[in-house]
C-alpha cells in the first residue's frame, strides 16, 4: 500500500472530539519566528491545509508558539469540511489566578485563534510551590461550563499532580507531557492515573526533536546546535548516557525499519502510539520547510511484533532514566531545556508566600499563608529561628478555607507537602532540610496512600518520621502533616 493511500487512525478523546492520532505539532513556529521574521498567516495556513488534506487534521500549538493560533485561525476560517481540531495551551507565569485573570487568558487564546470556542484548552503551570494552579483550573472548568472551551487538558503535569486536579474535580481530558523511547516516564504512575480516570495521554518529544531519525545515524556527536528542539533532546541524550548509547538505539530502529520497509522515526513514533492511554502523538512541522506528510502516513502502515519489541526494549536497557517525573524538566535541576533552565521562558517566579519579621524576636522570621485559622487561633504557617523552621501541623486547603480532594487522602498529602515545601522555601530552605515530619490520619485505609505520596516527595531525604492514626481531623481532612526543617549553613 503506498504512503498516499493511507489516513491516519482516529481517537475519540471526549464526546465531541475526535482527532487524528498523530497530531500536527506548531511548537517550531516560534523557532522559525525567533529572529523576529513572521510566517504570512495566509500561507502558514496554505501548509495546514496540506496536513488536512492527508488526515492530518489535528494540531497542537500554545500561546508562546509564535504566530502559530493566528495561522491556525486562518486556517479554520476556509472552512475546510470536516472542521479541523485544534488545541492550544495557557502557560500564565506564576501569580495569583482570579477569574479577571483567568478569564483574560482564555479570551486571548480566542481573539489570536478568531473562534467562539477552544476545542481543548491545555493548562501548564511553572511550579507547583505556588498554589494558584489550583484556582486557575477551577476557573478554567468554569469558562468550560460557560461555553468558551469545549474541553480542558494540562500540559506538563506529574502523576501526582495530574490525579490530585482530577481528585478535586477538574473535568480533564488529557496531560500533554514528553514521551519517547529515551523518556518512557509517562509509561508509570501517570498511566496508572490514566486508566483510573480514563483520561488520556497526548505525547510530544516522541523523535527527541528530530534526533531519532535516519538522518542521524552513524554521524558524529554534534557540536554547534542551532534550533531551540534540539538544543533542547540534546540534553535529554546526555542526561540518558550519551552519544554512544543513542546511536545504539538508532541502530536497533534502523533495524527494524529496514525489516518493515518504514523509517527510523516512523518505528520511534509507533512505539510510543502503542503503550496504554496514549491518545495521540505530537510531530513537529517546520511550516514551509519540511513536511514529511508522506513518511508520517507510513506510520499507520505497520505493526512493531514482539521481536522488534524485544530489540528496543535491549537497546535502552543500558541508558540511564531521565530524573524524576513528567515535566519535572522545567521544574527543578537538571532543567533539561533548551537553554537548561527557564530564562526563555519566564523572567521571575513570583512567590507565593512571603516572609515578615517577628518583632518579638530578632532575626526570626515567619509566612503566614491567608487561611482564615491563622489570625483566629494565633498562628502562623511557618516560624524560622536560627537554622530551624518549624512548620505548622498543614491541611489541604485552597483559597480561604477549601477542602481539596476531600475523597482522596494520597492527593491531599501531594498538596500538604506543597504548601510545607513552599513556606520553607519562603524562608530559606530546601526540601533536603527536612528533618522531621509528623504525619496525622483519620483512617488505616488510607496508610499506603499518604505514605506513597510522602515517599514521592522524601524518598532521597529521608527524615525522622512519625505516622499517628487519630479519632478526627476538622472539617473533610483526611491527613495534617507537621514538619521540621534545619537549614543548612
Amino acid at each position: 500500500m503506498t504512503a498516499s493511500a493511507i489516513r491516519p487512525d482516529r481517537i475519540r478523546i471526549a464526546p465531541e472530539i475526535e482527532i487524528s492520532r498523530a497530531l500536527t505539532g506548531l511548537w517550531q513556529v516560534a523557532d522559525i519566528e525567533k529572529n523576529g521574521a513572521v510566517i504570512d498567516p495566509e500561507e502558514g495556513a496554505d501548509h495546514l491545509q496540506a496536513y488536512v488534506r492527508s488526515g492530518f487534521d489535528s494540531f497542537d500549538m500554545a500561546d508562546h508558539y509564535g504566530s502559530a493560533e493566528i495561522i491556525a485561525g486562518r486556517m479554520l476560517k476556509r472552512g475546510d469540511a470536516p472542521r479541523p481540531t485544534v488545541f492550544t495551551k495557557w502557560c500564565p507565569a506564576p501569580e495569583p489566578m482570579t477569574a479577571e485573570v483567568v478569564r483574560a487568558g482564555v479570551e486571548k487564546r480566542l481573539d489570536r485563534l478568531d473562534v467562539a470556542r477552544i476545542d481543548l484548552l491545555q493548562f501548564h503551570w511553572w511550579t507547583f510551590e505556588h498554589p494558584a494552579w489550583l484556582d486557575a483550573l477551577h476557573e478554567l472548568s468554569a469558562l468550560r461550563d460557560e461555553g468558551l472551551i469545549g474541553e480542558l487538558g494540562v500540559t506538563n503535569f506529574d502523576a501526582a499532580h495530574f490525579n490530585l486536579a482530577l481528585a478535586d474535580g477538574i473535568p480533564l481530558r488529557t496531560n500533554q507531557v514528553s514521551m519517547s523511547l529515551l523518556d518512557p516516564r509517562p509509561c508509570g504512575p501517570l498511566t496508572d492515573v490514566c486508566t483510573t480516570h480514563e483520561t488520556f495521554i497526548l505525547a510530544y518529544g516522541v523523535l527527541c526533536g528530530g534526533f531519532l531519525s535516519d538522518r542521524w545515524l552513524g554521524q558524529p556527536e554534534p557540536t554547534d546546535i542551532a534550533d531551540w528542539s534540539k538544543m533542547k533532546y540534546k540534553r535529554f541524550i546526555d542526561a540518558t548516557g550519551g552519544w554512544d548509547i543513542f546511536q545504539g538505539l538508532l541502530e536497533a530502529l534502523s533495524g527494524i525499519a529496514r525489516k518493515h520497509g518504514v523509517s527510523i522515526a516512523n518505528v520511534a513514533t509507533r512505539w510510543v502510539l502503542e503503550q496504554p492511554r496514549v491518545a495521540g502523538v505530537i510531530i513537529g512541522a517546520r511550516l514551509g520547510e519540511n513536511a514529511h506528510i508522506e513518511d508520517n502516513l507510513k506510520l499507520f502502515s505497520f505493526a512493531p511484533d514482539a521481536d522488534d519489541h524485544a530489540a528496543l526494549a535491549d537497546a535502552v536497557s543500558t541508558a540511564e532514566p531521565l530524573p524524576g517525573d513528567c515535566g519535572d524538566e522545567y521544574r527543578k535541576p537538571p532543567f533539561l531545556t533548551a537553554t537548561g533552565d527557564l530564562s526563555h521562558h519566564l523572567t521571575t517566579v513570583e512567590k507565593a508566600f512571603t516572609p515578615e519579621p517577628v518583632a518579638t524576636r530578632a532575626g526570626a522570621s515567619r509566612v503566614r499563608t491567608g487561611s482564615v485559622w491563622e489570625d483566629i487561633a494565633g498562628y502562623c504557617r511557618a516560624h524560622r529561628v536560627g537554622d530551624r523552621i518549624l512548620v505548622s501541623g498543614t491541611t489541604a486547603v485552597a483559597g480561604v478555607d477549601r477542602a481539596v480532594a476531600v475523597d482522596d487522602a494520597g492527593a491531599q498529602t501531594t498538596y500538604i507537602l506543597d504548601r510545607i515545601l513552599t513556606a520553607i522555601a519562603a524562608l530559606g530552605g530546601a526540601p533536603e532540610d527536612v528533618v522531621r515530619t509528623r504525619v496525622y490520619i483519620v483512617d488505616d485505609a488510607d496508610v499506603e496512600a499518604v505514605a506513597r505520596a510522602h515517599g514521592r516527595v522524601f524518598g532521597a531525604i529521608k527524615p525522622a518520621n512519625t505516622f499517628l492514626r487519630v479519632a478526627g481531623l476538622v472539617g473533610d481532612h483526611r491527613v495534617e502533616i507537621d514538619a521540621e526543617a534545619v537549614v543548612a549553613g
